[in-house]
């Protein structure tokens, strides 16, 4: 007998057919099974290879595509490497529009496969022409030979899910699945696949999995740190009449949960993997041993290196904390009446900046963009003292916007972080903006720790 060779013919024969793996460690106490679709063995690393595949499968059968033509497309990085590695395979050239949130390794990712990449603020409105996906429009109108793929409002996007990654949960659970948890993006991949799962048996309930401050929990969209899901506007694809529950899910809670499931399960995950899991956990609490949750995990780790997976990074952003007195306990004891973080917006006059530096005794004051609590990305810039003396013999100077005077935003230090260290970095800088669990806390100075640490020697004479 003629034994023949499994070998695929391209590596776009490997996307899809994902191993299913049951969550046994980080399930500890929970009587319902949890199961993970995992995403990451598909080519590209991501489940976003499937609609890679499929939308330029159906934009060839279209005519949209022709060889000499330009993919465009904005990404936060996962469908960008699914559309880069069919375009190696079908000889286009490719262009992705990213946030200036990824990770530097997304960045790389992509240029690896010989993309181009352009980085556009986060912190802008969808409509603004700085976002990314303004930019992107933009440059395909600019090229006549352009194609870009749109995965918010395709409909091939949520139809590759329905023809594959749907039916591949059902026959893999046996049909025994009634929970679906992944996280709500596109709209692609959790429409998609609830639309199957729901056709098999309409009680099935799907569950999106959603950052704080995204449009899908009731949040204006405004900038969270976990990368690729979540949305700060609605996009087509996403259909609200399949969704049973949205859960929303802090960075905090996302990042704290990619760690532990990597550590104890084994699985390398990102963090919008967290935010599904901690989701799909708060779900399975409920449930009982008869039950059966899946959660979707789309994509590695491995992006985020420099991220979640880096103590200095999540120390610095307040997720994680240092041994010894640490900063907080600073913040929580400022013997002060100035409020822990008093800000002006651009768009305010000099005017405002200088009476708030005059009402407080301050010499600086943080420029911000948005209602508290404010966002990493909304810390625009800071406006001291010597700025406005060295601009204020300038005409209509105190009518100028703040955004016009501004210098450079302050540096960041964790809550988390040890007093010690925070003193050495104010040896660097006067003042530094306290994070606590990715958001900007107070504002902090060398003369706010000599004060606590004279009233702490004071307290211990007593």
């Amino acid at each position: 007998m003629v034994k023949y060779m499994d070998i695929a013919d391209s590596v776009l024969d490997l996307i899809g057919r994902t191993p299913m793996v049951r969550l046994t460690r980080v399930t500890e106490g929970i009587s319902c099974p949890v199961v993970a679709k995992v995403e990451t063995t598909n080519p590209g690393g991501s489940v976003k290879d499937r609609p890679a595949l499929a939308m330029i499968d159906a934009a060839e059968k279209e005519g949209l595509l022709s060889p000499g033509s330009t993919i465009i497309e904005p990404t936060s990085g996962n469908t960008g490497v699914g559309l880069a590695i069919v375009a190696a395979q079908r000889g286009y050239d490719c262009i992705f529009v990213m946030t200036d949130k990824v990770s530097p390794e997304k960045v790389d990712l992509l240029k690896a496969y010989g993309a181009e990449v352009l980085v556009c603020p986060v912190d802008v409105a969808p409509e603004d022409p700085r976002s990314y996906y303004s930019t992107a429009e933009r440059l395909v109108k600019e090229r006549p030979d352009a194609f870009r793929p749109n995965q918010y409002s395709n409909p091939v996007n949520p139809l590759s899910h329905y023809l594959t990654t749907g039916p591949e949960i059902w026959d893999q659970t046996e049909g025994k699945i009634t929970h679906f948890v992944a996280g709500a993006g596109t709209g692609g991949t959790l429409c998609g696949v609830g639309k199957y799962l729901k056709e098999q048996n309409p009680k099935v309930q799907v569950i999106a999995a959603d950052p704080e401050g995204s449009v899908y929990s009731g949040g204006d969209g405004r900038p969270y740190l976990v990368e690729g899901v979540g949305e700060d506007f609605w996009p087509e694809n996403y259909d609200p009449s399949l969704i049973d529950e949205v859960i929303a899910v802090s960075d905090a809670q996302s990042f704290h949960r990619a760690r532990e499931v990597s550590r104890k399960e084994g699985l390398l995950i990102g963090g919008s993997c967290g935010t599904a899991v901690d989701a799909a956990l708060t779900v399975a609490s409920k449930l009982t041993k008869e039950d059966l949750v899946v959660v979707l995990l789309p994509d590695s780790g491995r992006g985020y290196l420099s991220k979640v997976f880096n103590d200095q990074w999540m120390m610095k952003f307040g997720f994680i904390s240092d041994e010894g007195p640490l900063l907080e306990e600073i913040i929580k004891n400022k013997a002060t009446e100035v409020p822990d973080l008093v800000y002006v917006r651009p768009e305010d006059t000099v005017t405002k900046a200088i009476e708030l530096l005059q009402e407080y005794s301050l010499s600086r004051i943080i420029v911000g963009q948005g209602d508290l609590p404010l966002s990493a990305a909304e810390i625009k810039g800071t406006i001291d003292e010597t700025q406005l003396q060295i601009r204020s013999f300038e005409e209509g100077f105190l009518d100028m916007k703040c955004s016009e005077v501004m210098g450079p935003r302050l540096n960041y230090v964790g809550s988390g972080e040890s007093i010690r260290s925070v003193l050495f970095k104010l040896e660097q800088d006067q003042t530094l903006i306290v994070m606590d669990k990715g958001r900007p806390s107070a504002v902090i100075s060398a003369s706010d720790i000599l004060s606590y640490l004279q009233r702490s020697g004071e307290n211990e004479n007593d």
